[in-house]
């Protein structure tokens, strides 16, 4: 399902707000400055895993 931003997303859907909550604050900010493109829960993942693909 599309969303129309990604505030839209982890206020309605369950998953992705639990998904969410549990990224670290530094790619939830980078995150929050692409939010209008953050549309669905595949978007927010695979952008939370390109970010967290630097910790490794």
């Amino acid at each position: 399902m599309k969303y129309t931003s990604l505030d839209e997303l982890i206020s309605t859907n369950s998953r992705a707000k639990d998904y969410w909550d549990r990224l670290p604050d530094y790619v939830r900010s980078q995150i929050q400055t692409r939010g209008d493109n953050v549309n669905s829960f595949a978007s927010l993942c695979d952008y939370a895993e390109n970010l967290l693909r630097g910790d490794c």
